[in-house]
Parts: C-alpha cells; sequence; structure tokens
C-alpha cells in the first residue's frame, strides 16, 4: 500500500499505544506464572500479535510447537531461551528480515548450555533441555538476549549469571525485563564485576515462581509517541501525548530530553507529555541506549538550522532494515541532507523539505519518519509500503489524519 501526504500541520491531543516493548515480556511472564494475571493491553501490533500466537501455541500443544514469529525479534529471541528451560521442541518460522537479523553468539550461548539449534531454510529447529550456570554475552549487539534470558531464568533448575561485556548499549531494555520480573516476585541481581581485563555487567537470579498481581495494565509507548513529540517540535502549536508513564524506565522517554536539546519547548503534566516549537537548532547526540529515537529525531534535524550528528548509531544496521542506509535515502529523497560517517549519522538542516517519493523499506520507523517530515515539505510526499507501520502501530495513519495530517491510501 502506498499513502500520499500534502503539507499541513499536525496539532491536538493523541493518546499513546500500549508498549511493545513492556507488552511482550509481561504476555510472557503471564504464560509461565503460576498464579498470572487479568492482563490489560489497551491496544496491539503484528509484533504483539505474534508473541499472542506463540504463546498460545506453547500452552495447547502437547507435541512440538510451531511458532509464527512473522518478523519480531522480540518474540524470537526472547522465546527461545523460554522453550529451551521447558525442555519443548519448537520450530520457530521467520519472515522477512528476520531471517538476516542476528542470533550469535546467543544461539551459541544456548547450545553450550544444553539447547539443540538448527537453521532449517527460514526456520529454526530447537530442541533439548536448557540448564544454568554462567552465560557469557557482548554488549553491543542485543539486549534481547539478555532479557530473553533473564526471563527464562525462574524456570531452571539451577542459578544462572549472565555476563555482558561493556559497553551495555540498549541497557534501559534490560530495565525493563528487570521491571517486568519484579512485578511477578523476582528479583535480579545487578552488579558490575571484572571479567579478565574488562569490565562487564553481571545479572545473577535464582530457580523461582512467577507470581503476578490480580490485574497488570501495559504502559503507554514512548517510542511511537516519540513520533507525535517530534511533530509538535515542528509546530507553533505544538502537540501533546497522553497516557504515558512519565516515570517509565523505557529509554526513549528520552525523547523529552533529546527534543530539548534541538531547541524544543517541553511540558509534563500528569500522564502527558507536550513539545512546541521553539528555538530550533541542530544537537549531536550519543544514541548507543536509545537507537529506536533516531528516525524520529532525524525528522526534526533535517529541518533545524546546522548539523545535527548522532553517534554510535552503528546498531542501526541491525534492525528492521539497515536504518542508517535507509533514513539517509528517504531524507536525500525528499531534499533534505543525510550521511554516514563510521557509525554517526549525520544530518544538515536545509531550509525547506521538498518532498518525493520514498521507499520505507518494510521499516515501520521509517515510514514513520516519512510522515512527519512530509507535514513541513514544499510538495508531495508518495510512501511506498506504507502498511509496514502495523508491525507496531496499525492505527498510525488513523491518528495521523485526526492529528490533521492530509495522507491519503492508494
Amino acid at each position: 500500500m502506498n499513502v500520499t501526504i500534502h503539507p499541513s500541520s499536525l496539532s491536538g491531543t493523541v493518546s499513546a499505544v500500549a508498549s511493545k516493548s513492556m507488552a511482550h515480556r509481561l504476555m510472557i511472564l503471564n504464560a509461565l506464572a503460576e498464579c498470572p494475571s487479568e492482563l490489560v493491553c489497551s491496544s496491539t501490533s503484528e509484533d504483539i500479535e505474534a508473541t499472542r500466537h506463540c504463546l498460545d501455541v506453547l500452552r495447547t500443544s502437547s507435541g512440538p510447537c510451531e511458532f509464527e514469529c512473522g518478523e519480531s525479534g522480540s518474540t524470537l529471541r526472547f522465546l527461545l531461551p523460554v522453550v529451551g528451560a521447558l525442555g519443548k521442541s519448537a520450530r520457530f518460522h521467520r519472515r522477512g528480515r528476520l531471517t538476516q537479523r542476528p542470533l550469535a553468539p546467543f544461539d551459541a550461548q544456548l547450545r553450550a548450555h544444553g539447547m539443540h539449534i538448527a537453521d532449517d531454510g527460514d526456520d529454526l529447529v530447537v530442541e533439548g533441555q536448557l540448564h544454568g550456570g554462567s552465560f557469557s554475552l557482548p554488549g553491543d549487539v542485543s539486549s534481547q538476549y539478555v532479557s530473553g534470558l533473564l526471563m527464562a531464568a525462574p524456570l531452571l533448575a539451577e542459578p544462572i549469571e549472565v555476563f555482558v561485556s561493556a559497553p551495555v548499549q540498549s541497557r534501559p531494555y534490560i530495565n525493563l525485563t528487570t521491571q517486568a520480573l519484579s512485578k511477578f516476585g523476582v528479583d535480579v541481581v545487578c552488579d558490575r564485576v571484572g571479567m579478565g581485563t574488562s569490565a562487564c555487567e553481571r545479572f545473577a537470579l535464582q530457580p523461582d515462581t512467577l507470581r503476578g498481581p490480580d490485574r497488570l495494565a501495559v504502559e503507554g509507548d514512548w517510542s511511537n509517541s516519540a513520533f507525535w513529540l517530534a511533530a509538535g517540535t515542528l509546530e507553533r502549536e505544538g502537540l501533546t501525548v497522553s497516557g504515558l508513564d512519565l516515570m517509565s524506565a523505557q529509554g526513549d522517554r528520552s525523547i523529552l530530553a533529546a527534543l530539548a536539546a534541538f531547541g524544543a519547548r517541553i511540558a509534563r503534566h500528569g500522564d502527558a507529555a507536550r513539545a512546541t516549537r521553539d528555538t530550533p537548532r541542530a544537537a549531536s547526540l550519543d544514541i548507543s541506549a536509545i537507537p529506536d529515537l533516531v528516525p524520529p529525531l532525524t525528522a526534526v534535524a533535517a529541518t533545524v538550522p546546522g548539523t545535527s550528528r548522532f553517534r554510535n548509531a552503528g546498531r542501526l544496521r541491525l534492525k528492521e532494515s539497515d536504518r542508517l542506509a535507509t533514513i539517509c535515502a528517504v531524507v536525500n529523497a525528499m531534499g533534505g541532507r543525510a550521511s554516514i560517517e563510521g557509525d554517526d549519522l549525520l544530518v544538515e538542516g536545509v531550509k525547506q523539505i521538498t518532498g518525493g517519493e520514498v521507499n520505507a523499506a518494510n521499516d515501520h520507523r521509517i515510514a514513520m519518519m516519512a510522515a512527519i517530515m512530509a507535514t513541513h515539505a514544499t510538495g508531495p510526499t508518495v510512501v511506498h509500503g506504507s502498511e509496514c507501520v502495523a508491525k507496531s502501530y496499525p492505527g498510525f495513519w488513523e491518528d495521523y489524519r485526526l492529528l490533521g495530517g492530509m495522507a491519503t491510501e492508494e
């Protein structure tokens, strides 16, 4: 599907969709709990539905499990060690770019602790019993490896220690996992230790029983809300997102500080955050812990005076698309200027975005970035493959129009 966008102003208030990151974690832990909770999730997405489907299969299958992961990296990486902890046999069906996204050295660590994992075309075939002990993982590939092990750990017969080499990128996502475990009565010991000549972080868990509270609600999503707040930064009237936890452990809550660095006026009240155009300027940010914020921040950087630099952005190459490449392609196709320098992304602000034809590259955050940039273009923008927003935000285009955006689906 393609969407044609005509320049317009976005303003008003929009409710945050449910956090995909927290939904995955709470759904998995709830399915494994001896005392599950009533789990409330206000919205869904393709990735959330992938995890929901896999958990239904896990609960009901008496033989080998057939898991349809779609393109959800969280579903695959979280459930791999869970299946091993349960001693189940399973086939994980992977689609699209998920077949190319890395599993090493996570898979090697799982094999070293009792699991058998083999590629079969686009599928991953798994069997064997996962054992506890010491796991060693790098901190610069995917925090999902660590989170998957931590969620599986309470089910094991032995305690585990997970040693993660520094620097631990995307650490806030590990914090989300430890927070989710705490809701089910499981404490994770986190400390910093030396390993050889290097420092690393250690996460230790004992086998335990998962017991949830009577009711749990999935909090609002800062990652997707970041696009609306970025849009507000470009508008004199501003834009408000409600339904957010302003004290959330989600790392992408840093969008407020990041937009302030770009000269936005930020306001917080109750469960709402608001961003308004004030004194636009370029910024230089280390985004190693918050890579998902680069697309919405790029939409701002493309139009503010000066050259912005997003440092330590190499992990963007491992997302739903090679986001360093696709961000540059979209910005440049729309009359902006973006380039890659090592692991840094450089965006030079221009006086006017022109619009144009762009390919979303089957990446939800690229499509949303283009939509925000298109509001201030001089001409129309056509986003090819716009349906990819369903991965995290199926109602994005509807909310876009409710806020004043002019987007026509073809």
